[in-house]
């Protein structure tokens, strides 16, 4: 079933930056550019607000990161890492992003949500049932969860375009599949070779055998016939 965008909607976003970060970084060592997705996110439509949940480091170096998203019309909302006793470390916004889209929902009529945290699933399924709401995916495909794009009302794949959403110097990575599917055609390529060796040494392996028997047998057959007519001969020649 296609979805529906058109001008009049009014449209939400919410971006789950620390989603978003570290799946550009992990799959393509690059960052997001987030001016390029909420582009293709929103599209002609109307943006009425876009929020952006970040959680700031322990060096606490993410000014230039908040200016570059005002600078796009992009509010951000902050949560220091929490550190415990322990040494592990947490932080999500996956609870308060929650809150703010269904306490938004009456006034929107598109909500959409970036990342591909499995943990919205419960979201979009009551937005779209008991808000009414369109609700929309965007994320890396590679890295999404599967139940939350297929009950999505539309789903963008970031994968698909990662010059234009992703920002960087290192060089373009091949997506996974490709990958994959490389290594397996040279896992199969190799064993085929392998195989083929293996088939030609058992094929000249006989030949080289029955090569080596064949002077070897005449040799041990010739040899005791000599001895044998060479002694009565020498006798013969005593006794006479």
């Amino acid at each position: 079933m296609a979805v529906i965008k058109h001008k009049e909607q009014r449209v939400g976003v919410f971006i789950d930056a620390q989603n978003l970060y570290h799946t550009a970084k992990n799959l393509y060592g690059k960052k997001v550019n987030f001016g390029a997705v909420l582009e293709v996110a929103v599209g002609e439509r109307a943006l009425i607000r876009a929020l952006a949940y970040v959680i700031t480091s322990e060096a606490g170096d993410e000014e230039s990161f908040f200016e570059a998203l005002t600078k796009l019309g992009i509010e951000t909302k902050t949560k220091d890492l929490q550190i415990f006793s322990s040494g592990s470390k947490k932080g999500d916004w996956d609870v308060g992003l929650a809150i703010d889209a269904v306490a938004m929902a009456p006034k929107l009529d598109t909500v959409i949500i970036i990342s591909g945290d499995g943990d919205f699933i419960p979201l979009v399924e009551f937005l779209k049932i008991n808000k009414g709401c369109q609700v929309e995916v965007v994320s890396f495909g590679r890295s999404s969860s599967h139940r939350l794009k297929e009950v999505a009302d539309d789903f963008i794949d970031l994968d698909q375009d990662v010059k234009r959403y992703c920002i960087g110097k290192r060089e373009y990575r091949t997506p996974q599949k490709k990958q994959d599917q490389q290594s397996q055609a040279e896992k199969v390529t190799a064993n085929n070779t392998q195989k083929s060796e293996k088939k030609n040494q058992n094929q000249q392996q006989p030949e080289k055998t029955q090569g080596k028997k064949t002077p070897q047998s005449p040799q041990k057959k010739n040899q005791p016939r000599k001895r044998t007519v060479k002694k009565p001969r020498s006798s013969q020649k005593k006794g006479e």
